[in-house]
């Protein structure tokens, strides 16, 4: 089954999933969809996004607390906004166009429906996207504002998610099997580029990882020592559209470096940040930092992920695709994430590095 038709079963399935659960409100799967949904909306459309969390404080009397919640909401809500548990013991509120102050107000309401006997729930924030965050300056202690209301968040962290068990695994078994395998071949091509050109070994690039936090980024050299000096005078002739800069007849690029590009075995070292977790055996590729900031909204919604050495644009592409293609590849992949789809697209990747299709 392609990635594709995986994803539709997954949309057509919450679709099939009840509306109300506890308490009236939608449940885990069916809000969390309406939120991606909701999420994808604001970043075509320009609209803000506004989402507030509510956790009971004592465990104990949460159900209690939670029944006030969904009570209130209930009386509090426009029919454009949804309602619906987060996880297994918080209620979300996610409510389109909204701006923060509308969302901290809700938050005032819910609070203060509760009796002087009852401990009002914790409330969180978040807004979409960041230029609509409010300045509130430095100091004040974490989660809240100076006034007392809850200190308001970006949405996208929301999104972001922990590199799972099986992945790790998998990281860690191929890396490993990699290295051990690979070090001659390792050690040869770091011989080879010493004695083609005076310069270092190893290529170090700040890149964008998962949930935007940068992280240096490991490559055999492949061309001359000041090619990221170069590059300015060079973008003219830049063959990828987008904020990505690519160019076929790259004069910076050694002849060692032309064969190890042709065969992606430049990419080898990023097993070290496979290895300290910073990126995956598959996964988005990691832009540059600059280049990574002047994505569109829609397009940064890869950063959900670890970044990785492969991904779909490198088995069915590589550089022969515009850049939004590229983009709608690892959202795809960001998507259907799953163990068969990792093993998949790591042997595809290995078949596309032999014919050595399609690379500069």
């Amino acid at each position: 089954m392609t990635p594709t038709r995986m994803l539709a079963r997954r949309h057509h399935a919450a679709l099939q999933a009840p509306v109300s659960g506890k308490f009236g409100l939608e449940p885990v799967q069916w809000f969390h969809h309406s939120l991606r949904r909701e999420r994808a909306r604001a970043d075509l459309t320009g609209r803000t996004l506004a989402l507030v969390l509510f956790t009971p404080r004592e465990r104990r009397s949460a159900n209690k607390t939670n029944a006030r919640i969904a009570r209130v909401l209930r009386q509090k809500l426009c029919p454009s906004d949804e309602a619906g548990w987060f996880d297994e013991r918080r209620i979300a509120v996610l409510l389109p166009d909204a701006l923060t102050g509308a969302a901290s107000q809700l938050a005032d309401e819910v609070c203060l429906a509760f009796p002087l006997s009852a401990s009002p729930p914790l409330c969180e924030v978040f807004a979409y996207p960041t230029d609509h965050l409010p300045d509130e300056g430095p100091g004040g202690p974490p989660g809240n504002a100076h006034d007392g209301r809850p200190r308001v968040r970006h949405l996208a962290g929301v999104f972001i998610r922990p590199l799972q068990g099986w992945k790790r695994l998998l990281d860690l078994v191929g890396t490993a099997v990699g290295l051990v395998l690979l070090a001659p071949l390792l050690l040869l091509i770091a011989i080879a580029i010493k004695l083609e050109s005076p310069g270092p070994v190893l290529f170090r690039q700040r890149r964008t990882g998962r949930g935007g936090t940068p992280f240096v980024m490991y490559k055999f050299r492949s061309m001359a020592a000041d090619a990221e000096a170069r590059k300015v005078d060079l973008l003219r002739w830049n063959e990828q559209d987008g904020p990505a800069f690519k160019i076929k007849a790259d004069p910076r690029v050694t002849r060692l470096g032309r064969w190890l590009r042709k065969t992606s075995l430049d990419e080898l070292p990023q097993l070290i940040n496979v290895i300290r977790g910073e990126m995956s055996l598959v996964g988005p590729r990691p832009l540059p930092c600059d280049e990574s900031d002047a994505c569109l909204r829609w397009q940064r919604r890869r950063l959900d992920v670890t970044p990785g050495l492969t991904c779909t644009w490198q088995v069915r592409g590589r550089s022969r695709v515009t850049f939004d293609e590229w983009m709608r590849m690892d959202l795809e992949y960001v998507d259907s994430v799953s163990p068969g789809h990792d093993l998949r697209l790591l042997i595809a990747t290995l078949v596309a590095v032999v014919r050595g299709r399609g690379a500069y």
